[in-house]
């Protein structure tokens, strides 16, 4: 038996935890705030309750592998998952909107016909199965397996050049290029946004960024009842059941080294915790972590990564019956996503509406969330609820400050999921470092951020520690 420590508290470091702790090792969690789930928080006033993270959870299929693997009660009884359905609705710049049903092609295809004229539904679905030839040729070696030392191959786009497209060209389009000329005018704008709600900029993402709303249409987008929150308790309590123990307040400063490897962690009150193995489960460039010379660098704030800025407005009113879960709110300034859950548990009562609008924006001192851009959010949000103006009690901000606050990320910048191409430079660092025994997991390590991504971390590295450097992946 090992003695593990895990630093942070995010989704990733506790999935990593929780595995680790049922193949017989002693783990402690170290936790520089005073909760659990990293950037899946929650906010609550008067009665109501808002997701402070990701509000939707797309591949559930990762966490019901680790609720499996990890103990006997599988996740549907530790939380209530509810398929988005219709999956979203888009508002288009002139006001048009476009309602995509959940888990059909058929009535997608149907959908966009009606809205942009017959062959439309065609083209998408064409588009997307290009990006399903995409996820089957890089879902393993990009999403299942620890990254490979040639991890210069996954810096080709495998999405699929089309003949007679004028794709066909020495440089490989970006997702924006697929947009336009696969799809075209409105119905390219649709694919494009789909993308930029990740934090993905379509304009210089590979076009092997079509795999994220393919994951959607193919997988589903899921709900937790009472909140995303509540994802994150379950895993928390699945830990505490493995016997992993947590120690918050508990800021780490360095990892020390002994005899050439990680010996366990320098604490911020100067005490030290001894640690046969340690897991990095925050932004590595926060504890200067080594990653192996030649390998893909560190992700940070600037060119390439995001933040949000985000609105949680409590109104007045009970929620309309015609009210979709997502909308995506379009306009030339920005885009708009718009968070409805039809949810008891995250309002007083049935007359009124917990709302969550955001939108993406650079992390703090690139850009992120000037001042003046509430009044516009709420102004593109009251076109995806109408009277939200004389509803609205109150409106609390969210801005990179705060995320940075809350998960140390540096600007408060929140890592996009991993993607093949545009020559390896969205990739994330691998989940081995030059220092032996120092592992790095969460959404900025390879895979890559969201739930999703971030929650596989947690079975590569707890594959790397348990069977060693000749772990392959899942099988």
């Amino acid at each position: 038996m090992a003695r593990i420590a895990v630093i942070g508290a995010g989704m990733g470091a506790m999935a990593t935890a929780a595995r680790l702790a049922v193949a017989g090792h002693r783990v402690t969690v170290y936790e520089r705030g005073s909760t659990y789930g990293g950037s899946v928080g929650r906010y609550e006033r008067e009665g109501f309750a808002f997701d402070t993270g990701p509000g939707l959870l797309h591949l559930p299929a990762v966490y019901r592998d680790l609720f499996v693997k990890t103990g006997k009660r599988p996740l549907e009884d530790c939380v209530e998952l509810v398929q988005v359905d219709p999956a979203v609705r888009h508002v288009l710049a002139d006001g048009t909107a476009v309602t995509l049903p959940g888990g059909s092609r058929g009535g997608a295809a149907a959908v966009l016909d009606q809205a942009f004229g017959a062959g439309a539904g065609d083209r998408w679905n064409a588009v997307l199965g290009r990006a399903r030839d995409a996820w089957n040729a890089t879902r393993r070696p990009l999403l299942e397996e620890p990254l490979r030392p040639d991890w210069q191959v996954l810096g080709r786009d495998p999405y699929p050049a089309v003949r007679g497209s004028g794709l066909l060209r020495r440089r490989p389009p970006t997702l924006a290029e697929v947009a336009a000329r696969e799809l075209g005018g409105e119905l390219g704008e649709l694919l494009a946004a789909r993308v930029r709600a990740y934090g993905v900029d379509p304009a210089t993402a590979p076009a092997s960024a079509a795999v994220l709303p393919y994951m959607e249409q193919t997988f589903g987008s899921w709900y937790v009842r009472g909140g995303m929150r509540a994802l994150a308790t379950a895993v928390h309590e699945r830990c505490r059941e493995r016997k992993v123990d947590f120690v918050f307040d508990a800021p780490v400063r360095e990892v020390l080294e002994r005899d050439g490897r990680a010996a366990g962690l320098l604490l911020a009150d100067g005490s030290q915790a001894a640690a046969d193995f340690v897991v990095c489960g925050v932004d590595p460039r926060q504890l200067g972590a080594p990653l192996p010379a030649g390998g893909v660098p560190a992700r940070g704030p600037g060119p390439g990564v995001t933040s949000r800025l985000t609105l949680l407005l409590a109104l007045r009113g009970a929620r309309p019956a015609d009210a979709v879960h997502r909308t995506l709110v379009h306009s030339p300034g920005a885009q708009l996503t718009v968070l409805r859950p039809d949810d008891p548990a995250v309002r007083p009562d049935a007359d009124h509406e917990a709302v969550t609008v955001s939108a993406v924006c650079g992390p703090e001192g690139h850009g992120g969330a000037p001042a003046g851009r509430t009044e516009e959010l709420l102004d593109l949000a009251a076109r995806a609820v109408p009277g939200l103006r004389e509803r609205l009690l109150w409106t609390q901000a969210r801005t990179p400050a705060d995320i940075e606050a809350a998960t140390g990320a540096r600007g408060g910048a929140v890592p996009p999921p991993a993607l093949a191409g545009a020559a390896g430079r969205m990739l994330f660092p691998a989940n081995t470092t030059a220092l032996p025994g120092l592992f790095l997991a969460g959404g900025w390590a390879h895979p890559g951020g969201g739930l999703a991504h971030a929650g596989m971390t947690g079975a590569l590295v707890a594959g790397l520690i348990v069977e060693g450097a000749g772990f392959r992946g899942s099988q």
